[in-house]
């Protein structure tokens, strides 16, 4: 079990059996989401204000790398990462870069960033369809919901929702 604390700015990993924690992993500031990679040998942490993800090798709790996102045109201030979602093949990541209006397409095995999507206003979480085709993003100052084909890597439609969305999950089919 991994936990984010946005004041210590750690990744904290919990014995499930003990309900104690094991370690804790220093990361960027204000960490909001971790996400485990499908074969779970690693954790993806998104801190916000920090501008990062750091990934973390689950076995030994170190840093393997940080991805820190820059966007032309764009103040660093806005790119603000939240939610992470990584397909079932460990091939792609797909980060909510809150302000900036974007969700980074990331190469999981490199951690270079392969191209920004332009979606609606303060993105903030995602969801990917099980069979992994379409990515669903919440738009929290946009009040809407983006569809994006993950095989395009490309936004395909806007879905206007409730005011300020802010959760998003895909049922399974």
């Amino acid at each position: 079990l991994v936990n984010t604390s946005e004041t210590t700015n750690m990744a904290h990993f919990i014995d499930t059996e003990t309900h104690k924690i094991f370690d804790n992993v220093l990361v960027d500031t204000r960490p909001r989401v971790a996400e485990y990679t499908p074969d779970g040998s690693q954790v993806w942490v998104s801190s916000e204000i920090g501008g990062t993800v750091t990934i973390i090798d689950a076995v030994t709790r170190k840093p393997l790398g940080k991805i820190k996102f820059e966007i032309q045109g764009i103040t660093p201030d806005s790119i603000q990462p939240v939610g992470v979602r990584l397909t079932k093949d460990g091939q792609l990541a797909f980060v909510a870069l809150g302000p900036s209006n974007r969700v980074a397409v990331v190469d999981a095995k490199t951690f270079k960033v392969e191209k920004y999507i332009l979606v609606g206003q303060r993105v903030w979480q995602l969801a990917l369809t099980p069979d992994d085709k379409l990515l669903f993003t919440t738009n929290g100052t946009s009040n809407d919901v983006t569809v994006i084909d993950v095989g395009k890597k490309r936004a395909v439609k806007s879905i206007p929702v409730g005011r300020y969305p802010w959760g998003v999950v895909a049922a399974p089919f």
